[in-house]
């Protein structure tokens, strides 16, 4: 039985939000970052497909007097084929579908908010001096029997923050 099988890489960028000044004479400065999607070596011949996790990280310090809520959205860009229905890694002109979701059901994409994807939110009261931070979790998923050439499959996928 021949087995074909593809390390799969996901890369990760962070962007960071511009600082919002709040009545209360208070100005956030939000920092993202985000740990990449690691498929390792996909199996065509699973049948359940391929999973795996990343995580992402919002930290917002709180400067000047007072206290004020603030609240933020993270959305997740296409990466290589420019749609939220279905991303896709890529190795030279070759494509294996996969996807990021919220939650390890497989069932809400992260994506801006529209056309059926989810963008999550949170929001906080923070005070002058400290510190506002948000953890959460991304779930990629590789649909099975996809026959693909062996070769080092990647996407790279923007996590933007606006608060």
């Amino acid at each position: 039985m021949l087995v074909n099988r593809l390390p799969i890489l996901i890369l990760t960028c962070a962007a960071m939000g511009a600082a919002l000044s709040a009545q209360a004479a208070v100005v956030f400065t939000c920092t993202v970052s985000a740990s990449a999607i690691n498929f390792g070596t996909y199996d065509p011949l699973s049948a359940g497909g391929d999973a795996s996790a990343g995580s992402w990280s919002v930290n917002c310090t709180a400067t000047g007097s007072g206290s004020a809520t603030v609240s933020g959205t993270l959305t997740l860009s296409t990466g290589n084929s420019g749609s939220y229905a279905q991303r896709y890694l890529r190795s030279g002109t070759n494509k294996l579908d996969y996807n990021i979701y919220l939650t390890p059901s497989y069932t809400q994409i992260i994506g801006n908010g529209t056309g059926g994807t989810y963008a999550p939110t949170a929001s906080g009261t923070v005070s002058a001096g400290q510190a506002y931070q948000v953890n959460g979790t991304f779930y990629g998923f590789i649909p099975a029997a996809q026959y693909v050439p062996p070769g080092g499959y990647v996407d790279s996928i923007v996590v933007t923050v606006t608060y």
